[in-house]
């Protein structure tokens, strides 16, 4: 089942039909500790409501923080050390690749985060920007993943690339953060097989594609949730994006208008333009 959220309701999808959820408090859903019961009682209790289906969706986030994870595809430990080795950076991201503790930073608030079919931001003192497509947890306040959504983390390479210590300049920004379409309800893990796409067009026309799985993603995605809950609490829950194993070349950068469109088996595609 799919968590999803409009301004009319939120409602979960099931067997293509749309069941509206009594209140509209994301944050309250998350909370439960009985999230995946109530859910399947609304779908066996409630009539269902299909126009919602023909709703514009918002991004299914409440007032939970938004936090992302680095270096942990082999793809995306290339990339850093390439781009960073004249500031003598690239070291860094090696020691991070292998290293126990992962590298962990806050990426958003809720007003900073896009939804789908919505507008993502490239910074104006940018050069080199790209939208980094990941699978994204949710995660309830007793450090839980219960659900999967899509993330893009757009990042300003050229930002990161000439210190280290610029990446939240080069990662936290509006709408540096888009999430949706929904929230895939889900406890258990996502299969390794799991296929995470990136098509990028420009005047209709493909100016990138890309596919990884998440056989290549190097960390676990529980190991993760427990460092990031290590000395910290989330009353609300919180997101966690896992990375990227998607790299554009370093020829190309993101232009104003610009479609973005990331596809993750089991949860659907995320569809945002440059602004």
């Amino acid at each position: 089942m799919i968590l999803y959220r409009t301004a009319e309701a939120l409602f979960v999808k099931h067997e293509e039909h749309a069941y509206p959820l009594e209140g509209n408090s994301l944050d309250a859903l998350i909370a439960r500790p009985d999230l995946h019961i109530f859910l399947t009682a609304a779908i066996n209790t409630t009539p269902p409501a299909d126009h919602l289906l023909h709703l514009p969706l918002l991004a299914p986030v409440g007032n939970q923080e938004v936090w992302a994870s680095g270096v942990t595809y082999y793809s995306s430990r290339r990339a850093r050390i390439a781009e960073s080795k004249d500031a003598g950076g690239g070291d860094f991201y090696d020691r991070v690749y292998t290293a126990e503790r992962p590298e962990l930073f806050f990426k958003a608030v809720a007003h900073k985060v896009a939804g789908p079919n919505s507008l993502v931001k490239i910074r104006r003192d940018a050069t080199w920007s790209v939208p980094e497509p990941e699978l994204t947890l949710l995660i309830n306040p007793r450090a839980e993943i219960i659900g999967y959504t899509i993330g893009n983390d757009m990042s300003s390479r050229d930002i990161e690339g000439t210190n280290p210590l610029y990446l939240p300049q080069a990662k936290v920004y509006d709408r540096s953060c888009a999430l949706g379409p929904g929230i895939l309800i889900q406890s258990g893990p996502m299969p390794t097989t799991t296929s995470i796409q990136l098509d990028i067009l420009r005047a209709g026309h493909m100016q990138f594609s890309g596919v990884t799985t998440l056989a290549e993603l190097k960390r676990d995605p529980a190991t993760l949730v427990e460092y990031l809950f290590r000395d910290q609490t989330f009353p609300c829950g919180c997101f966690l994006l896992t990375g990227t194993g998607i790299v554009p070349p370093d020829s190309f950068t993101l232009q104003s208008g610009d479609e973005i469109n990331i596809t993750i088996d089991g949860i659907g595609t995320l569809t945002n333009t440059v602004e």
